[in-house]
């Protein structure tokens, strides 16, 4: 049984929430005051968190920023704030998921079961390890080493990066990392990806004006360079 751990101020929307999520198999674990949310975060260590962003005492951007140093599960925001502003700020501190209020259920618990598979084919693959250069990600560990040094990443992060590490060479379109990283198909608009490579190149050193590392081709994808991380 999966354990979520719900971060939401709104008692009658978290009470219906989180007994939908139970009666679709899940613990669930009712957090109300964002002061208490990280630590609920990093000692429970729970499969999956979903976190409003208005709370009480702390913001869910701050909640997550603060709980990504000792989290690496899936975060995905719930929340009424629907600006791409918003959107693209949540993406960029680690959350793996943004849903807007109100929603229907069926399509929230899509959203949790394909944060949950992505994590459990990880984790059921045989162990691996890939290295390029400086470069070594361990699939087995999900961790991953820059000349020696682990990189924090989140697990959205992670699973970007081996998926582009291990097709090194070639050109990977939006909707070929979509399906394989994210677990839906690229629905032509969500810039989510292109997010997560601007976060993976600050984190691995590559050039943000000129990237040599996680190269953009233009009109086609993103490439991860073999000959780039000695």
């Amino acid at each position: 049984m999966a354990n979520i751990l719900l971060v939401e101020d709104d008692e009658r929307l978290a009470a219906l929430t989180g007994q939908f999520l139970e009666s679709n198999g899940f613990s669930v674990t009712l957090v109300n005051d964002g002061a208490k949310a990280v630590n609920a975060i990093t000692e429970q260590q729970p499969d999956i968190v979903i976190l409003d962003i208005m709370l009480p005492n702390m913001d869910g951007f701050s909640i997550c920023r603060e709980a990504r140093h000792a989290y690496s599960g899936p975060v995905l925001f719930l929340t009424a704030k629907d600006s791409d502003f918003d959107h693209v700020r949540g993406l960029e501190i680690g959350a793996d998921d943004y849903v807007i209020k109100p929603v229907e259920p069926y399509v929230l618990l899509a959203r949790v079961n394909a944060l949950l598979r992505r994590g459990g084919k990880q984790q059921k693959e045989s162990a691996d390890n890939l290295k390029l250069g400086q470069l070594e990600v361990d699939k087995a560990a999900r961790k991953a080493y820059l000349s020696g040094q682990e990189v924090e990443l989140t697990s959205y992060e992670f699973d970007l990066l081996w998926e582009l590490a291990n097709n090194a060479g070639q050109t990977l379109s939006r909707e070929h990392i979509y399906n394989q990283v994210v677990g839906r198909e690229y629905d032509g608009l969500d810039r989510s990806v292109d997010v997560r490579i601007s976060r993976l190149r600050k984190k691995l050193g590559d050039n943000p004006d000129q990237p040599f590392r996680l190269v953009t081709v233009w009109g086609k994808g993103y490439l991860c360079s073999k000959s780039a991380w000695d």
